[in-house]
């Protein structure tokens, strides 16, 4: 008789509260919501041949376009983490080291809403990324050929 329980009760023991629907395991990923920008160093010329800079809401952060040499740069503006807008104001700024005028660009940036752990787990972070093209300005970043 005791071995006709030993099962189900080994079976419970092995897969937790699970199991019975009470608990969803989840990761322990991290996430942060973010507008980001990427770019490949050598569409704008020589190193740091520009700087960039992208201001979202408030909320500002830029750096130098990089070296030719490098595949890909990127610059993020961190969101708050209970951001909940589904898009924010975007603002794109590039100076170029060689005299040409700035490039400035405001857009609004759609936000994606991404669960890092699986939906039912926290975080849920909210992101959007562009690509900076030098003549174009903020395009889609599945442009973006690491080749």
């Amino acid at each position: 008789m005791r071995r006709a329980f030993l099962p189900p009760l080994l079976a419970l023991a092995l897969t937790g509260c699970s199991f019975l629907g009470q608990d969803t395991p989840c990761t322990r990923a991290d996430g942060e919501s973010a507008v980001s920008l990427v770019w490949r160093p050598s569409d704008f010329g020589g190193r740091d041949a520009a700087t960039i800079r992208l201001c979202v809401n408030d909320a500002c952060k830029e750096r130098t376009s990089g070296d030719p040499a490098d595949p890909f740069m990127s610059v993020s503006v961190r969101l708050a983490d209970d951001i909940g807008a589904t898009t924010v104001p975007v603002r794109l700024l590039v100076d170029f080291a060689d005299g040409r005028p700035p490039l400035a660009q405001d857009s609004t940036a759609r936000l994606k809403e991404q669960h890092p752990n699986g939906s039912a787990c926290p975080p849920t972070v909210r992101t959007a990324t562009y690509r900076v093209d030098p003549d174009k300005g903020l395009t889609s970043p599945k442009g973006l050929s690491l080749q």
